[in-house]
């Protein structure tokens, strides 16, 4: 099988995958008998031979595009669905036969490279670290009636959330800017909302964080709840399900088990404690209560990628995947929790790669 991709490793994350370095211009990619190839130029090919030395480099002053394709060379290929169609419209006039297989591509990815997991390994010590300073921002404040107070300042979601991107970039891994600090307390705002205003005492306040790894492109993921102040019997109930859930889930990870088997392995246990999931719901309702949404999904290039852990991915993990778990359920009379771990998928078992850091409630 031949392969052949276009594009710059910054959006492509096949090509990334290939190529463990950022390179913003578009370039070619080709492997064929064995052979792995790049068309590249001088401004790229040291870096390159770094990054990727059993990588042929062939310069452009030197070979044209043609060359790839002309007589005696592979006249078909296995191409990404994000082939741009232009370059895909003028190697069909040429003879050459292009066929997309998302799937292929997907499963290269799914077990990571060398370059990948130091990249994975970095940005997960980052997001452990920042996950620390927020909790010690939270630990830290005064409660001042129904807002909490550090040095003088309302503590809000916006200062906290900067304050984790600042220690993020300082270490590499950059975090985006809607990363999530907000109240889960009754009915909270579900799904991916950031968060934003002052943030209040005795309740849950989610902090999910999802930092990238500047060198390799590669993300981390993770989450706690926190409640500063008084933990009322209903949240420390609730936190102590989620816990349950996530360590059942996290001790049942091993290659050959599908994510299916995960989700419904989490699904037992909220339904048994009388939380509605997606197969206790009605035909076509939209759940914004109970465990609403996946266990989980892969995490490498993309900082959601295959596999999903939900109803829909019956394929099975393998060794080398990266997967967050995270768990979580909302009450909307009180509120609700949610943990998330990162977890490299070994030879029999798991690895966490962000479970250094507690789950307690308290910061």
């Amino acid at each position: 099988m031949n392969v052949l991709i276009y594009g710059d490793t910054e959006r492509s994350p096949a090509l990334r995958h290939e190529l463990p370095l950022a390179i913003g211009d578009a370039f070619l990619y080709l492997e064929a008998d064995g052979r792995r190839a790049v068309l590249t130029h001088a401004l790229e090919e040291g870096r390159i031979a770094i990054a990727a030395p059993e990588v042929e480099r062939l310069l452009a002053d030197e070979f044209g595009r043609d060359a790839l394709i002309a007589d005696g060379r592979p006249r078909s290929a296995v191409v990404p669905p994000e082939f741009p169609l232009a370059l895909a419209d003028r190697l069909r006039a040429a003879g050459v036969e292009l066929t997309t297989d998302d799937a292929m591509f997907v499963a290269r990815r799914r077990r990571k490279s060398p370059a990948e997991m130091a990249g994975i390994r970095r940005a997960s010590e980052v997001a452990v670290a920042a996950m620390s300073e927020a909790a010690a921002m939270l630990r830290e404040a005064s409660i001042e009636g129904d807002r909490l107070v550090l040095e003088g300042e309302v503590l809000t979601a916006e200062s906290v959330r900067a304050r984790i991107r600042e220690l993020c970039a300082r270490g590499g891994a950059p975090a985006p800017p809607d990363i999530m600090v907000k109240p889960m307390g009754p009915n909270p705002a579900v799904g991916h909302e950031s968060g934003a205003g002052p943030l209040p005492p005795h309740t849950p306040i989610e902090i999910d964080l999802w930092p990238r790894d500047e060198s390799s492109g590669c993300w981390s993921d993770m989450t706690r709840t926190f409640v500063r102040g008084e933990i009322s019997d209903a949240i420390a109930e609730i936190h102590e399900l989620v816990l349950e859930v996530h360590e059942r889930a996290c001790s049942a990870v091993r290659p050959g088990t599908p994510g299916v088997e995960l989700y419904a392995l989490a699904c037992e246990v909220f339904e048994a404690a009388g939380h509605p999931t997606q197969r206790t719901k009605a035909p076509g309702e939209t759940l914004r209560s109970g465990f609403y949404f996946s266990l989980g999904h892969g995490v490498g290039l993309e900082v959601h990628e295959p596999p999903i852990l939900g109803r829909g991915d019956p394929s099975p993990l393998v060794e080398g995947d990266v997967i967050a778990i995270e768990p979580g359920t909302v009450d909307l009379a009180v509120g609700g929790t949610r943990v998330e771990d990162l977890l490299l998928v070994t030879e029999d078992g798991s690895e966490r790669l962000t479970g250094s850091f507690g789950y307690g409630l308290v910061p």
